[in-house]
């Protein structure tokens, strides 16, 4: 079995470097993703509010007979929960349909300009002192909001959870989580399959007898950022799994880092107006 014990620290947090995304996994297929997933050696999953499936998360993970301290759970409370009283609301209902108390790891879904950071930041440090949560952080935030959001905080933000994958430039914001200790995971870490199509990856896949999918998650994970690939399909959770057997080359991981280009972001939705992106 591929392992899946590796992690990464950040602020006393240890992070599985490979997750299980459950964006648009729904009903019985969440949940059994979820079971198959932990029963394959998985360690790390990663729900919602927004996805309407934390629930079936909690199912597949009391079904998969894995002990609860042995899996790292994220969730994500939405924008529109941002105000004090909000998100501290919103944090216990997350954990009622989780079945689950503390949650590992609880960040802010996505920049909300109309509500003030002060606000919400100084809610969340106290939904984690009052135990809801091990860890907290951000996700979707942006150089100058990471810079704002750790003055404000009283409490160590552990994380930022964004869009990156071969074919988008984040360096600045990733530069800006090292210097404050944060780690870094990975959304849409294969560009919703964009990957499979790359002939540069397909080339570096054929070399070490692996898949284009599978080099992108080496690429991100042997740069010691969190990977949370989504799927529906048992196949895919073997593969994205098992990417701790070979390693890329500084000459492969020069050539793939040159796919990143100014137009490869995918996910480009806020609440009210995407933040200005670095």
């Amino acid at each position: 079995m591929a392992r899946s014990t590796e992690v990464v620290e950040a602020h006393g947090a240890r992070i599985p470097l490979v997750g299980l995304g459950t964006w648009e996994l729904r009903g019985r297929t969440c949940a059994r993703m979820v079971e198959e997933a932990l029963r394959l050696g998985y360690r790390h999953v990663d729900t919602a509010e927004l996805y309407d499936n934390e629930y079936e998360v909690g199912e597949g993970l009391r079904a998969s007979g894995v002990a609860r301290e042995e899996v790292f759970v994220t969730t994500k409370i939405w924008p529109s929960h941002f105000a004090a009283r909000e998100l501290e609301r919103a944090a216990k209902e997350s954990l009622t349909r989780l079945k689950l108390a503390p949650v590992d790891l609880l960040l802010l879904h996505w920049p909300n300009p109309r509500i003030a950071l002060r606000e919400t930041i100084g809610a969340l440090c106290k939904v984690k002192r009052e135990g809801l949560a091990r860890h907290i952080g951000v996700s979707n935030f942006t150089v100058a909001l990471i810079e704002e959001a750790v003055g404000l905080a009283d409490e160590p933000l552990v994380c930022n959870q964004i869009e990156v994958h071969p074919f988008i430039d984040q360096s600045k914001v990733i530069a800006a989580c090292a210097r404050h200790g944060m780690a870094v995971v990975a959304y849409s870490p294969v560009a919703r399959g964009g990957v499979k199509r790359d002939k540069v990856l397909a080339k570096i896949a054929t070399a070490h007898g692996k898949t284009a999918v599978q080099v992108a998650l080496r690429f991100l994970v042997q740069q010691g950022i969190v990977v949370i690939p989504r799927t529906s399909r048992v196949e895919r959770l073997k593969e994205n799994l098992a990417i701790f057997d070979f390693a890329l080359s500084k000459a492969e991981m020069a050539e793939i880092a040159r796919l990143a280009h100014r137009d490869g972001r995918i996910v480009d939705y806020a609440y009210s107006g995407s933040p200005e992106w670095d």
